[in-house]
């Protein structure tokens, strides 16, 4: 058998007397293309060391990079859909919920914490991409409504991490009645003028864009992010145009008023603070 058709180990050859995996060691950025040491991306906020690219990361890893030590109080935590509509797609939206309450080993799409920001207690609401597409049904609905009025009740500036697909379809209209539920109670927030932040993550998009992530004191995003209500191919279809370079991006929007700032990852927390001495002088 030649040496070039010979299965070959994924593996160094032996050192010490041990051998050395060196699988998942390396990954190719989605973005640039470069060869990037996984660890590297680790140590940089799952940011390519390389072009920038900001890789998605989990509403828990949100947390801890913006709460003091990574330390928080969770609210909230047992609530969970009651399936208003026994919706059935390719299976039922109870088995589809069951299943991504086992692998996120959350009870819905978002987390709702409180914790002390460079010595200043907030609230902060984190979206969970992963489960459902960080959809809007009524838990979560309910939860960021808590939040506020939390913030309203304890005079605590709020902060929401956006990361969603937008308003849940298996719960229909009581999924869309999150969105005015929501924008009533940020105007009780803006009236009581307690400070509210909207962090837009990739992807922001949909009835979360309609409402709660667009109506911050201040709207910020995170480089390259998708930010919009429909899809560029569904607009363009509508439409029947090509849309410009970087629409729906995070810069695009900044550069045509919808946003406040764009600000890397690494530099959100100190962005954060800053603000909320700007709003609370």
């Amino acid at each position: 058998m030649a040496w070039f058709t010979r299965d070959k180990p994924s593996v160094n050859p032996e050192e010490g007397g041990r051998r050395v995996r060196t699988e998942g060691l390396w990954l190719k950025c989605e973005h640039c293309g470069q060869i990037i040491w996984r660890k590297a991306l680790e140590d940089n906020l799952q940011v390519c060391p390389k072009c920038e690219h900001h890789y998605r990361i989990d509403a828990r890893s949100r947390l801890s990079l913006l709460f003091d030590d990574g330390r928080y109080q969770e609210f909230d935590q047992k609530m969970t859909s009651t399936d208003p509509l026994n919706f059935v797609d390719s299976k039922t939206y109870k088995a589809r919920l069951g299943a991504m309450q086992k692998s996120t080993e959350l009870r819905d799409a978002i987390i709702s914490a409180s914790g002390k920001l460079h010595g200043r207690l907030v609230n902060i609401c984190a979206l969970e991409l992963k489960f459902i597409g960080g959809s809007m049904g009524t838990v979560v609905g309910e939860i960021i409504t808590r939040a506020i009025e939390r913030s309203m009740e304890h005079n605590i500036p709020l902060i929401v991490i956006s990361a969603s697909g937008g308003a849940r379809m298996q719960e229909g209209a009581v999924s869309l009645m999150q969105l005015a539920k929501i924008s009533a109670a940020l105007m009780r927030l803006d009236n009581a003028k307690v400070p509210y932040i909207s962090v837009l993550t990739d992807p922001t998009t949909g009835g979360v864009t309609a409402s709660f992530a667009m109506l911050g004191d201040l709207n910020i995003a995170e480089p390259g992010a998708l930010i919009g209500f429909a899809g560029p191919r569904v607009i363009e279809q509508t439409i029947r145009q090509k849309l410009p370079d970087g629409f729906q991006t995070s810069e695009f929007l900044l550069q045509h008023g919808f946003l406040d700032a764009v600000v890397k990852r690494s530099e959100m927390k100190e962005y954060l603070d800053k603000s909320l001495k700007f709003f609370l002088v």
